[in-house]
């Protein structure tokens, strides 16, 4: 048995100082105070807050994409999730065209085999629609796999014809899907046009051939077709105010539209792609691609005000020899930055730290929200009698360094290099056992896949 004694126990209802008793794997007993015996183990932790294990629904690893492969895999990018206080992931299981949702579920099984240090789960990705992938969405739900991502971009894109006759049926089955939200046509037209003279070797290309224009028109389309559809959807990855505007459209016309985004849309701005050195400038592609300053102003109002549910990382990392793939043609730097161990600890400081949010509001979107969104809720995502013992012991009056010598993460940069941040994740439990202390991994592997159900639709 272990005993925590005088923490404050986060949840988005409401906070207090409070003990909390972990038998095994499970929180057993939360009290104003609990008398302890003498065979338990007792951690004061008094001026600490106690946060449930925080969930990252959006990760990309072992992903081959763009001629390479992420450099993070499962062991090394799970191990990075629980040094920054992420208990639970979710990343995508994709059938690629030709391939079965058994067969591409099946494959990322494989690749979660190396060993994992936080819990995990799989959304499935879809990129073609045909009744023979239609008969499998019941076998996805039965395998846990129960939410599901789809791609208005990329080449593995599907058509609108196909995601309203694919909306129709996850709501028959009592699921839904994300979507990554970016108009395809207008994208690929700017990109040829940038591509005919020298800024093809320019960074900056990037972001002005994917602009929010781009994304928000791609939002609107997907939030009609869900109502045609008459069911939930997700968008993940908001990176602007134009998609924010579309999104409440929708939910001005009676829609549960659902939001996530992440902390490089919250914390970076599209200046980073005007640096003349390639290697500092490729770093930052990713998509969709970062905004401007009054983007970032416009998700942190809305993150603190509700409309916007989840923060996650989207987690997809690469080193800098990698981003230079594309370095005499912009279009062929793989997209994506790391991220994993981060997250919590700047979500604290400049948002909770800063007055932007409450901490409460950082439990809500980091923990309980894709819990409930995501089919984990109540085994994870809350402190509660019952519930996984997944715990993050942070330290407000701590400070963090974000450097990329000691990140977890394989990359060979860190997006946020030098940041200090206000606070400091000091321990982390996952069902129980402590698994990382001040950034350090104290137990690798102990991950297990979570088989999640349907989503619950607040």
């Amino acid at each position: 048995m272990l005993l925590l004694k005088n923490g404050t126990l986060i949840s988005p209802a409401g906070s207090r100082v409070g003990d909390l008793l972990i038998d095994g794997e499970k929180i057993v007993r939360i009290s104003p105070s609990i008398e302890s015996e003498p065979s338990w183990e007792v951690l004061d932790v008094s001026g600490k807050l106690i946060f449930p294990g925080f969930i990252d629904p959006h990760t990309h690893f072992d992903l081959h994409v763009a001629g390479t492969v992420t450099v993070d895999g499962f062991a090394s990018g799970t191990k990075a999730e629980i040094a920054g206080g992420t208990t639970t992931v979710i990343d995508f299981g994709t059938a690629y065209p030709g391939e079965t949702l058994n067969e591409g579920l099946d494959n990322w099984f494989a690749k979660a085999a190396e060993g994992c240090s936080s819990d995990f789960g799989f959304h499935q990705t879809i990129t073609e629609w045909n009744e023979r992938i239609s008969a499998e969405i019941p076998d996805m739900i039965e395998r846990g796999a129960s939410t599901f991502k789809i791609y208005m971009t990329y080449d593995t894109k599907i058509d609108d014809c196909s995601i309203l006759k694919l909306l129709k049926r996850l709501k028959e089955c009592g699921t839904t899907t994300g979507c990554h939200c970016e108009n395809s046509g207008l994208i690929d037209a700017l990109r040829d046009e940038y591509s005919q003279d020298e800024r093809i070797r320019k960074v900056s290309s990037h972001y002005l051939t994917r602009p929010a224009a781009a994304e928000a028109e791609a939002i609107g389309r997907f939030c009609h077709l869900a109502e045609i559809a008459e069911t939930p959807v997700i968008d993940v990855h908001l990176t602007c105010l134009e998609g924010l505007l579309e999104i409440r459209h929708a939910r001005e016309r009676g829609q549960k539209v659902y939001v996530e985004t992440c902390p490089q849309y919250l914390m970076l701005d599209d200046s980073r792609y005007e640096n003349p050195d390639f290697d500092e400038a490729a770093k930052y592609v990713c998509a969709p691609p970062l905004r401007k300053k009054a983007d970032q102003e416009a998700l942190w109002a809305a993150l603190r005000d509700g409309e916007i549910e989840t923060v996650a990382t989207d987690h997809c990392s690469f080193t800098r020899e990698q981003k230079r793939l594309g370095i005499d043609d912009f279009r062929k730097i793989p997209g994506g930055m790391p991220g994993a161990e981060t997250r919590g600890i700047v979500i604290y400081s400049e948002g909770v730290a800063k007055g932007r949010i409450s901490r409460e509001k950082m439990c809500e979107v980091l923990s309980e929200n894709p819990a409930r969104l995501y089919g984990l809720y109540p085994q994870k995502g809350t402190l509660r009698e019952g519930s996984d013992a997944d715990l993050v012991i942070l330290d407000p009056e701590g400070k963090t360094i974000i450097d990329q010598k000691t990140q977890v993460s394989k990359s060979d940069y860190a997006p946020l290099q030098g940041m200090e941040l206000q606070g400091a994740i000091a321990q982390v439990y996952l069902r129980g056992e402590k698994v990382a202390e001040h950034g350090t991994v104290l137990k690798e592997g102990r991950g297990r896949y979570v088989k999640r159900k349907c989503p619950e639709f607040f």
